[in-house]
């Protein structure tokens, strides 16, 4: 049905260069330098200081973190109590249907 059409390897056009020539090398190993005595490292980071303003702003933007999330998880647990009641709801109705059915 459907064959896919290898391409052939094109010709090369001009002068073509054979590959060079690698030449092992002799590995010399270096001198060894006597090892520095350690300092004492500085700190890495700097103190970082809060003001009254950015400790409000903190606290201000992790309530408004906390209260979405909040919002959200609150929303998605009432939306599976919502589905699971009409889930419910239509089996008693089926039920109740197939029952009557049997009946007559």
């Amino acid at each position: 049905m459907l064959r896919p059409k290898i391409p052939t390897m094109p010709t090369p056009t001009g002068r073509v260069i054979p590959p060079a020539v690698v030449e092992p090398t002799a590995v010399v190993p270096a001198t060894q330098s006597p090892q520095p005595t350690p300092v004492a490292p500085a700190p890495s980071r700097p103190v970082v200081q809060l003001t009254p303003g950015t400790a409000i702003a903190l606290v201000g933007g992790g309530t408004a973190v906390v209260l979405i999330v909040g919002a959200v998880l609150v929303s998605l647990l009432l939306a599976v109590a919502i589905t699971g009641a009409s889930v419910a709801v239509c089996a008693v109705v089926v039920r109740s249907i197939l029952r009557t059915d049997t009946r007559r």
